[in-house]
């Protein structure tokens, strides 16, 4: 077992919540890796696995996601006696209560190409607040875990918490990128976004992955994550982890960041103060959204389409805010 020490944490708040609950933080994370880990051959054995569900736009999920949550759902709430919301079967709310959140495959879209950078995401939530992260990295051999007040251990080894760095030192992650898409971060902001980085970073990347993404700057290996997205199942894992590593968590707006925030701004002291500033510097995103055109009156009369059904997807090429976050 794997002993998290509470030594140069950024903040209790969440420990001492957990401690309130009655909940063993350490023996939890034990139990819940040890679940990961008995899910890890049947997840590297499915590397390649083709969509058996469409989520609609153009998200899906595979056979091997529902069999996956399938487990770690059953295992964690028989083993802890604590519900469980998963990105596929749903659950119980998870901004109130003691829930965990499961992704089962992070990163989908990579794992169906056979592409390495995806992984197996899980985090205890107390009133939407992750005190436990974890983040599995089965095709790469690497684990990720955080509890509240502890430090950020890679592979079972305690990590330093993360230096105050540059932007211009810094590799950059970027999330979803469609410069067509819609919602609360047009794709023209996004692009706007995307150059104004690349000129002050030293690199930027995007893998695919908001857990790879978090868990690559909670281990210092990026400087900080653009994260577009709200799903508690992928941010809330490598939130706990950034916080255990001494980073700095926010929206992209720089408020606070909390299991109802629409974005994660994540990085290390110093980066996340300059992208930040640079991310408020393009102004309102609402301002980049695409005008809609008004058809100009003829002696014809104008042909008018019939309004899309409830549910009904969006048409391929342009994605709205609910297909933004990594798959």
């Amino acid at each position: 077992m794997t002993s998290h020490d509470r030594s140069g944490s950024q903040s209790s708040t969440g420990a001492r919540s957990a401690a309130d609950a009655g909940l063993d933080l350490d023996r939890l994370v034990d139990v819940a890796a040890s679940i990961l880990d008995a899910a890890a051959p049947r997840f590297t054995e499915g590397l390649g696995a083709g969509s058996a569900v469409d989520k609609g736009g153009s998200d899906f999920a595979t056979e091997l996601d529902l069999e996956l949550e399938r487990f770690i759902a059953s295992e964690l709430s028989s083993r802890t006696g604590i519900g469980v919301h998963g990105e596929e079967y749903g659950g119980p709310p998870v901004d109130t209560g003691v829930v965990w959140v499961v992704d089962p495959i992070d990163g989908t879209f990579n794992y169906s190409a056979g592409l390495p950078l995806d992984g197996m995401l899980a985090a205890l939530l107390i009133d939407g607040d992750p005190v436990i992260g974890l983040t599995w990295l089965p095709l790469l051999g690497t684990t990720y875990t955080a509890v509240a007040g502890g430090r950020l251990h890679v592979n079972g080894v305690a990590r330093p918490a993360l230096a105050t760095g540059s932007l211009r030192e810094a590799m950059i992650s970027f999330g979803a990128f469609n410069v067509a898409s819609r919602g609360r971060y047009p794709g023209r902001w996004r692009h706007a976004a995307l150059g104004e980085i690349s000129k002050r970073s030293s690199r930027l990347r995007l893998f695919g992955s908001t857990g790879v993404d978090l868990a690559y700057c909670a281990a210092g290996m990026l400087g900080g994550a653009v994260v577009f997205g709200h799903n508690a199942w992928d941010n809330a894992p490598g939130v706990a982890l950034v916080r255990a590593a001494g980073g700095i968590v926010t929206d992209l707006a720089g408020e606070p960041w909390t299991i109802a925030s629409h974005s994660v701004l994540a990085g290390a002291p110093g980066v996340h103060d300059e992208l930040l500033t640079l991310l408020r510097g393009l102004g309102d995103p609402a301002h980049f959204a695409p005008s809609i055109s008004t058809p100009t009156a003829t002696n014809t009369p104008a042909a008018t389409s019939a309004p899309t059904a409830p549910g009904t997807p969006t048409a391929p090429g342009t994605p709205t805010e609910e297909d933004t976050q990594e798959s």
